[in-house]
Order: structure tokens, then sequence, then C-alpha cells
């Protein structure tokens, strides 16, 4: 979905520069897919991706519940799942731990160097043990539905 790029680009900044995924964003993500998964996916799969969102959002408030996730993650995710085709679950879990894995080094590396002074008030330098969850899963699904389109489906 071509809406994802933007919305992906925009999650990873706010959540590195203010530690906050915006509900503006998880909601230019979802209106997204309402709009163009109808013109783009035939009527079945688009239906279901609806269903993945539901479960993806209950585990994500379960997650949040027990201080494992921020609710902008939960929601972010949520809004995301529609996208992810079921048989691409096992993928999609591989890609993110990469992501999640290289998303954190990345951050570490340039808050303990010069890099770090690129964007000096960024929330995420200073955030103690917290983490921008926001880069890994934008890293995430646009990884994926780029691979997606690589493949041709």
């Amino acid at each position: 979905m071509i809406v994802a790029i933007p919305v992906g680009l925009w999650v990873a900044y706010t959540d590195l520069s203010r530690m906050k995924i915006t509900n503006a964003a998880v909601m230019t993500l979802f209106a997204g897919y309402v709009v163009l998964g109808y013109f783009a996916l035939p009527l079945e799969a688009y239906l279901w991706g609806y269903v993945h969102m539901i479960v993806v959002l209950i585990i994500g408030i379960a997650l949040n519940a027990v201080g494992a996730v921020g609710a902008g993650d939960a929601k972010f995710a949520a809004a995301a799942a529609p996208m992810i085709a079921t048989g691409d679950i096992a993928p999609l879990l591989y890609l993110f731990s990469l992501c999640l894995l290289g998303g954190w080094a990345i951050h570490r590396i340039a808050r303990m160097t010069p890099l770090r002074r690129l964007a000096p008030d960024w929330a995420s330098w200073t955030s103690g043990r917290r983490f921008p969850m926001g880069l890994p899963l934008a890293m995430t699904l646009l990884a994926y539905l780029g691979l997606v389109i690589y493949r041709g489906y």
C-alpha cells in the first residue's frame, strides 16, 4: 500500500523524536487500508484483513496492559496487520526480529556518537532503557511490503 511509505516514515520520525506514535498516523494507515484495500484486494482477503487487525489489537492491548509495549506501538501494529498475508506470519516475525535488532543497534550507536548532534532534541536519546519501537515496526512494514512487491504479489 502506497500510503504505508509516508506513514511508516512519519511513525519512525515521531517515535524517535517524541517517543510517541500519534493517533493521526495510525488512523491514516488504517484509512489507507479501508479505501485502497477495497480496490486492490479480492473482497475475501480485504475482509480477512479486519480480522487480522482485531486479533493484533487484542494482543497489543494485552501486551500494553503488562507493560511490554506502548499503546501507540499496539495501535500501529493493529493498523498494519490487515496488510500482512496470513501465510506470511513466520517470515514477517523473522523480518521483524531483524528490524528490531538492526533498529536497536543503529539507534544505540547513533546515540553514543556525533551522529546524535544531527537531532540533539530527540526524546529517544534520553529515554533511558525505553526504545522507540515505532522505528522497527515501521521498518518491518515497509520492508515486508517492498518484498511483497518484489515477489510480484
